[in-house]
C-alpha cells in the first residue's frame, strides 16, 4: 500500500488545485514548501481537517483501481525561521476481489471477498528555514513518521461507502516509526516566484507501506509584491512519478487566489490532471474569512469528472 496525496493537506492549496509549492508562506509550508515559512508572517498558527475520496456512492462496482479515502487533520505553526506540525492521516481503499469463475457464492464467501486496507499515519516536524541570498530561501523538515497498517474483508454485497466505512474502524497493528526528511527552495524577485519542493527524501518504509519520494516545482506570480492587485497565480508540476491508492501519478495544477475588501475575504479556484496511471481531472474552489483581525476561516471543496473524485476540508487559523 502507498499512501500521502500531496493535495489532501493545506486549507489555501486545496482551494488553489494543488498549485502552492511557490505559494506557500502561511504554516502549511511544513508540508508544502518548508523554505515558503521565510517569506511568511511573523506568525501563522492553523488547526484543520479535510477529507478526500473517490466517490463510492456514484460507483456501481468498484473500479479496477480501487476506491479509496483519505482523512487529514493537522496542526501547524510557522514563523519565518522555525516551523512545529503535527499531521493525522487515515487512508483506506477496497479493491476487486479476484474473479473466481465459480457458480455465486454464499453469504459467507460473499463476506470474505473484498479486501479492505487502511493505513493510520502520524507525522512530526519540525521546519528550520535559512535566507541565502535576499530574496532567496531554504528550508528543511527533519520529521518523525509513524504508521500502522489494517486488513480486512467485506462482503460484496456492501456499498462501497460501507466498506470504506468499515476500513476507518479496523484496529491497526502495532506500527514502527522513521525519521525522514523534507527540503525546500524559494526564490523570490519582484511579482515572480519560484519554489521546488522535496518530500520523503529518504524514502523511509514504515512496516508494510512505502512513503516514495514526491519532487515538485512551482511557478508564480504576485501581484501584491510590486503594489499591484492582491492577485497570485500559480503553476506546479510533479517532477517524478509517485504511486498512491489510485496508481500512479503524476500532476500538473494550476491555481489562483484574489482578495477583496481590504483582504477580509480570499477567493480561490483551480485545477489538476494526472499525466499518468488514473485520468485524474479535477476542480476545486476555496474561501478564505477574516473573522476579526489576524483569525481566519478557510474552507475548499474539490471535485473531479473522470475519477468522481471529491473531497472537503476547513481550518480556523491565526496569522498575523
Amino acid at each position: 500500500m502507498r499512501a500521502q496525496v500531496t493535495e489532501a493537506v493545506g486549507s489555501r492549496a486545496a482551494g488553489m488545485g494543488g498549485a502552492f509549492v511557490a505559494v506557500a508562506s502561511d504554516s502549511s509550508a511544513t508540508w508544502w514548501n518548508p523554505a515558503g515559512l521565510a517569506a511568511g508572517p511573523y506568525v501563522d498558527v492553523a488547526l484543520a481537517r479535510g477529507v478526500v475520496e473517490v466517490s463510492p456512492e456514484a460507483a456501481e462496482d468498484i473500479p479496477e483501481t480501487g476506491v479509496w479515502r483519505q482523512r487529514t487533520s493537522w496542526f501547524a505553526l510557522g514563523t519565518p525561521v522555525i516551523g512545529v506540525s503535527y499531521y493525522r492521516l487515515r487512508l483506506t481503499d477496497i479493491q476487486r476481489s479476484d474473479p473466481t469463475g465459480g457458480p455465486p457464492a454464499g453469504r459467507e464467501d460473499r463476506g470474505a471477498g473484498v479486501p479492505v486496507r487502511s493505513l493510520a499515519a502520524s507525522q512530526l516536524g519540525v521546519t528550520l528555514v535559512q535566507t541565502i541570498l535576499p530574496g532567496v530561501h531554504t528550508g528543511a523538515t527533519l520529521k518523525y513518521m509513524r504508521g500502522a497498517f489494517a486488513t480486512g474483508r467485506g462482503d460484496v454485497l456492501a456499498a462501497p461507502s460501507e466498506l470504506l466505512d468499515a476500513g476507518d474502524a479496523l484496529a491497526s497493528e502495532d506500527g514502527d516509526g522513521r525519521f525522514d526528511l523534507d527540503l525546500g527552495v524559494l526564490a523570490t524577485a519582484g511579482i515572480v516566484r519560484l519554489g521546488a519542493r522535496v518530500r520523503n527524501v529518504r524514502e523511509p518504509r514504515v512496516g508494510s507501506v512505502q512513503f516514495e519520494r514526491q519532487t515538485r516545482v512551482g511557478l508564480a506570480f504576485d501581484g501584491a509584491a510590486i503594489g499591484g492587485p492582491p492577485l497570485t497565480v500559480a503553476l506546479d508540476a510533479d517532477v517524478d512519478e509517485y504511486t498512491v491508492a489510485a496508481g500512479a501519478r503524476r500532476v500538473v495544477a494550476v491555481g489562483a487566489e484574489h482578495w477583496v475588501w481590504n483582504r477580509r475575504l480570499g477567493l480561490r479556484a483551480g485545477g489538476r490532471f494526472n499525466r499518468v496511471g488514473a485520468r485524474e481531472r479535477s476542480a476545486t474552489v476555496g474561501a478564505s474569512v477574516a473573522v476579526r483581525g489576524g483569525l481566519y476561516l478557510d474552507g475548499h471543496v474539490v471535485r473531479g469528472a473522470a475519477a468522481d473524485e471529491r473531497g472537503w476540508g476547513v481550518a480556523a487559523r491565526v496569522s498575523f
